[in-house]
C-alpha cells in the first residue's frame, strides 16, 4: 500500500492526468493547505490540468503506516510528506504534510 501511495505522488509531481483519477476515488476527500473537500474525478483533472503550481520534488517521512481494518476491507494509511513546490513562479521551502488515506 506504501508503494502504491508513493506511484500516487509521482503522479502528482508529473500532473499524470490520467494515473491520478485512477488511484482516487470517484468522488474522494482531499485534505491539504486549503482544508478539506470532496471533489470528483472531473473536478481532480481541472484543479491539475491549469494548475499555478508543480510539484518540484517529495519525500515521505519515516513514519509511514499501514493498517488492515479487515479481511478485503480497506487498509488505512498515513504519513508524512514534505514536499518543495513551486506556486506562480516562486519556489516554496519544504513543507511538511500528513496525509492518510483509506484504500477499500
Amino acid at each position: 500500500m506504501i508503494e502504491i501511495e508513493h506511484r500516487y505522488w509521482q503522479a502528482i509531481e508529473d500532473k499524470d492526468v490520467d494515473a491520478v483519477p485512477s488511484m482516487t476515488d470517484d468522488p474522494c476527500i482531499l485534505t491539504g493547505a486549503q482544508g478539506v473537500a470532496e471533489i470528483d474525478h472531473k473536478a481532480f483533472e481541472h484543479m491539475m490540468r491549469p494548475a499555478p503550481w508543480t510539484i518540484d520534488v517529495f519525500a515521505f517521512g519515516d513514519d509511514e503506516q499501514a493498517c488492515m481494518l479487515g479481511e478485503d476491507v480497506a487498509v488505512v494509511v498515513a504519513y508524512s510528506v514534505h514536499e518543495g513546490l513551486t506556486v506562480e513562479g516562486f519556489q516554496s521551502i519544504w513543507g511538511g504534510d500528513t496525509a492518510c488515506r483509506t484504500r477499500v
